[in-house]
């Protein structure tokens, strides 16, 4: 089979959700045509119609009444559904895939399909920051660290609780936004400095992405052009705990104590 006669039968399945609908069940199991007007809702003139370009492509037999799936259908109809999925996953991670190319951040693809991802809107537009704020205030006694190109007053609430309640927090941020801390988030930045739990680096480069890792949970976090945030992915999947483990460390190998950038200003 050429690559074309493969296109011209994907286009010819894709084509029409009736021929998807009958694969998949004559892939669940044999049917007569008349099951098949049941089961999928189409006349029998239709079903009839699509059975024959299925059988043209050897895709089904009939045997006896019923008709039945191929070896050869059983992979397209599976790599149609896989196909599918994909795509499906492609739009809902869509956003989230677009913000982190933009500004470079290489992130593992693999580590998406076993993540939950929250998205801003205009129906919900603080979606992340409150996914984000819930995760930190939840960190009672655990490590956390994390990687931020935003100063928000909910993200300081946030981390002055779970300091409250025994956290350990590292948190690096690009001299943007400790000057705009020390401007004007006084007391969040005097406890940044003080505090023995907390540890604040800065970044010379710009930051453009967000993560927090916490206990066995990461998330990373993309921006939109103006820095809002519109999305974040959060998982335990070790692809992504140990993509995000590296980041911060890379980050943190380059990044100043905050006391030292402070003593400069």
């Amino acid at each position: 089979m050429t690559a074309e006669e493969g296109h011209d039968g994907a286009q010819y399945l894709a084509g029409s959700p009736v021929r998807v609908a009958i694969l998949r069940a004559l892939r669940e199991e044999p049917r007569r045509p008349a099951e098949l007007t049941d089961a999928v809702d189409a006349t029998r003139t239709t079903v009839q119609r699509i059975l024959g370009g299925f059988r043209e492509r050897d895709w089904v037999v009939k045997r006896d009444a019923d008709y039945r799936v191929t070896p050869t259908g059983v992979r397209v109809h599976d790599a149609y559904e896989t196909l599918l999925t994909e795509v499906e996953r492609g739009e809902r991670y869509g956003r989230f895939a677009e913000a982190v190319e933009r500004v470079g951040v290489d992130f593992p693809p693999e580590g998406i399909p076993d993540s939950e991802l929250t998205v801003a809107s205009d129906q919900n537009p603080l979606a992340v920051v409150d996914r984000l704020t819930d995760l930190l205030r939840e960190s009672r006694g655990a490590k956390i660290r994390a990687v931020s190109p935003v100063v928000l007053q909910q993200f300081n609430d946030a981390a002055a609780a779970a300091l409250d309640g025994g956290a350990d927090v590292e948190l690096i941020i690009d001299r943007r936004v400790a000057d705009a801390s020390v401007a004007e988030f006084g007391p969040a930045t005097d406890r940044a400095l003080n505090d023995d739990d907390a540890e604040v680096y800065v970044s010379a480069d710009p930051i453009e992405y967000g993560l927090v890792r916490c206990d066995d949970v990461a998330c990373v976090t993309a921006y939109d052009e103006r820095n809002n945030p519109r999305c974040v992915l959060k998982s335990t999947d070790e692809t992504v705990v140990d993509w995000v483990d590296e980041a911060f460390a890379s980050l943190r190998d380059e990044a100043t104590p905050l006391a030292a950038v402070v003593e400069r200003v």
